[in-house]
């Protein structure tokens, strides 16, 4: 039977929320604080569960980084996984490396965008919110559902459909993962 390891991204295998980080990293604080600012309203609507998730987060992606060139996005994504490795969990980090190491496969499904994601981890599957791009440019919409909750494990499933084929160890820490965790053989909530 294969042994299949899936990881949640942000608090997981990374002690804070990539996405206000890498926003930050992209646009500066100032830009930051202002698009922040303008969202707040979007925000609370959001923690209080009259607005989806999904939808808010796509709305502020499109803010900060629609109409940015694709292949700008993509270096500015691969200079953050470079300059933030301190972000990582050195104990989440060390498990995901470990079961690597024995043989199985790994999976990082992630509520993230997966262009700032892979290059933490360039040689394991991440299954992340993708982006819509159009003639080189970010249009500001998201391309799939943002993987948060079930999505997570309909990405797991949509990879490998056979359930009865692989013994399933999750990882997670959030509301986000409860669905995955559930669907695990195995869970670990960090």
């Amino acid at each position: 039977m294969t042994k299949l390891y899936a990881f949640d991204f942000d608090g997981t295998l990374t002690t804070r929320d990539t996405l206000l980080e890498f926003i930050r990293y992209a646009c500066g604080t100032p830009r930051f604080l202002l698009g922040f600012l303008i969202h707040s309203p979007l925000l609370v609507l959001m923690k209080l569960r009259l607005y989806p998730n999904g939808r808010t987060k796509e709305r502020i992606f499109s803010w900060f980084f629609k109409g940015m060139k694709q292949d700008t996005f993509d270096g500015l994504c691969r200079r953050f996984a470079a300059d933030s490795r301190h972000l990582l969990r050195p104990d989440t980090t060390a498990v995901l490396e470990q079961a690597k190491a024995s043989g199985a496969e790994i999976l990082i499904v992630s509520a993230s965008i997966d262009n700032w994601v892979q290059p933490f981890f360039p040689s394991v599957t991440v299954l992340g919110t993708q982006i819509e791009v159009a003639n080189g440019l970010l249009t500001g919409r998201f391309l799939t559902p943002n993987c948060y909750g079930q999505e997570k494990v309909r990405r797991i499933l949509a990879l490998h459909p056979d359930r009865s084929a692989y013994h399933l160890t999750a990882y997670g820490d959030s509301r986000g993962d409860r669905e995955l965790l559930a669907f695990a053989d195995e869970a670990h909530q960090i």
